[in-house]
């Protein structure tokens, strides 16, 4: 874990470029939905891990799914970067959290790095490319900055792609960043863990993995010229209405790494010939309509990547063991949960 007054800093630079402070509320992925839901295991999902809810009994599950600008705009029809965190209530009342995104690979190495970006990585007003400024990027295989939403007064991309265009670890990340579109839905889109970590089989065998989420339904994002939604509010009715009607699945996929991959390192992918195993299905069931509900299911509730089950360990990933702190300043600064869960921390 990272020194507090370093975890600190490190919030304070994302909130350094919010548009507007907001206050009781998180920094990053500011508007959110909570979700119930359970999770059952694969029958080879204990063969690979011996934490409890890969046992295969039914586990709950409080999930929530935000998206990633900080701040009370909520503009779902943007592109952005949506996030899905998921909090397993074991049987021995303790928990575990997988947070993920639609982000495939991150953007910095280390906390430095992270500090470098956030100083150049800032708002500013939105520069329209002509055309040929436009063919010019692509001919130097840059990522062309896209046109401005309607109403959309500043860039907070134009920054990130010149540090990508001065960094090449930087570059896989921020230019899916760039391209990542709107999804049609929360539960149409596939969420990354990006992060390296450590499972333990019983024969206690250690590997190193990294975790994903896969829509049962599919992939779909939005065509903006021809959606036929709201651009900047649709996502929480669209999931309201979705299970209403049925529920809605996801699998838990699991990529197993090699010798030479990048263990540490979150902005380098895996090779695709890696082994992938299917650990479970998420079914998500119900949005809780009430206010002091949806409060329990996913704002009062501080979802830690290091909240970890016996049998996964955190790799030595520095971006992860700097989210420990962080996201514990976080939590301390709107009165959420402490890292430490009990079952009535989420009441």
């Amino acid at each position: 874990m990272v020194d507090a007054s370093i975890a600190k800093q490190l919030v304070e630079a994302i909130i350094a470029n919010l548009p507007e402070p907001v206050p009781g509320r998180r920094p990053v992925h500011t508007i959110g939905i909570g979700v119930k839901g359970e999770f059952v295991a694969s029958d080879v999902a204990r063969t690979y891990c011996i934490a409890e809810h890969f046992k295969g009994q039914t586990i709950p599950a409080s999930v929530r799914f935000s998206n990633g600008l900080g701040g009370l705009e909520q503009h779902d029809g943007w592109s952005d970067v949506r996030g899905m965190a998921v909090r397993f209530h074991l049987p021995d009342e303790t928990a575990s959290d997988l947070i993920a995104t639609t982000l495939g690979e991150f953007f910095v190495r280390t906390v430095d790095d992270f500090f470098k970006f956030s100083e150049v990585a800032k708002r500013e007003p939105y520069e329209r490319r002509r055309w040929w400024q436009k063919l010019g990027d692509l001919l130097q295989l840059k990522v062309p900055r896209r046109d401005p939403y309607p109403n959309e007064t500043q860039s907070v991309d134009a920054g990130a792609l010149r540090y990508a265009n001065q960094h090449r670890f930087a570059q896989l990340g921020i230019f899916q960043v760039g391209l990542i579109g709107a999804p049609v839905s929360y539960a149409r889109a596939s969420y990354h863990a990006v992060h390296t970590f450590w499972v333990t089989a019983p024969d206690g065998i250690r590997r190193p993995v990294r975790f994903s989420w896969q829509p049962v339904a599919g992939v779909r994002n939005t065509e903006l010229k021809k959606a036929e939604v709201p651009r900047d509010k649709y996502l929480f009715e669209e999931l309201k209405n979705r299970l209403r009607r049925w529920p809605a699945r996801f699998m838990l996929m699991m990529t197993i790494g090699e010798a030479d991959d990048a263990l540490d390192d979150p902005t380098k992918p895996w090779p695709g010939t890696r082994i992938r195993v299917a650990m479970g299905t998420l079914t998500l069931t119900e949005v809780p309509e009430a206010a002091e509900d949806q409060e329990a299911a996913g704002e009062r509730i501080s979802f830690n990547p290091c909240r970890l089950a016996p049998g996964i360990e955190v790799s030595k990933d520095p971006i992860l063991e700097a989210r420990l702190g962080a996201y514990e300043v976080s939590r301390e600064m709107r009165g959420g949960c402490p890292f430490r869960w009990r079952p009535d921390d989420a009441k």
